[in-house]
């Protein structure tokens, strides 16, 4: 396609595009046919947070022209307060033992969430958007951890498929959803 780039979040402009693609996606706004084949995103960010996320450490868009179609958040450890859906990731990190060692003792980046806008998908977007991310990031950070719905098989798969490996599993009871906990490994 033309006039499409991966690059990082530089204006606000940009922050508004990846609250519009959200919405787009949630979860609640979605058929169960849409979510069972397309996939779904659960959590809705506030503008000021998503702005300060991204003043922190840019996270890594798609861009058509001007409009944005696919986002990587990344999610820095000292916003597990600021986004509530989020904070059982952090507090389900804490607990987890990884090469012997507690999992929040390495220096770890978290995707805060991956979307591809419809009309984008199955170009290789996801791929080269976690393939930049991992480029300007890997030098900071010993790896990308995530989680995912365990009812959300299309974004399972497309993470297993760039490296991701599933950690653990932990139940949410305030969204009554069951988690996968996955990384990526960038230290090798």
């Amino acid at each position: 396609m033309e006039n499409l780039i991966i690059t990082t979040v530089k204006t606000d402009d940009e922050v508004r595009g990846i609250l519009a693609l959200q919405q787009k996606n949630l979860k609640k706004n979605l058929s169960p046919a849409q979510i069972e084949s397309q996939g779904f995103v659960t959590v809705e960010h506030e503008y000021d947070v998503l702005k300060a996320m991204n003043k922190a450490q840019p996270s890594v868009i798609a861009k058509h022209g001007e409009q944005v179609v696919g986002y990587c958040l990344a999610m820095l450890p000292k916003f597990r307060n600021d986004v509530p859906e989020i904070r059982s990731l952090f507090d389900t990190i804490d607990l987890i033992e990884f090469e012997n060692k507690p999992l929040k003792t390495f220096n770890y980046v978290v995707m805060g969430q991956v979307c591809v806008g419809e009309g984008y998908r199955s170009i290789g977007l996801f791929d080269k958007m976690y393939e930049l991310l991992r480029q300007e990031l890997s030098g900071q950070y010993d790896m990308c951890i995530t989680d995912i719905s365990s009812r959300n098989l299309r974004s399972q798969k497309a993470h297993a498929r760039i490296g991701f490996r599933l950690i653990k599993d932990f139940h949410d009871t305030e969204l009554n959803e069951i988690w996968r906990v996955v990384l990526w490994d960038w230290r090798s």
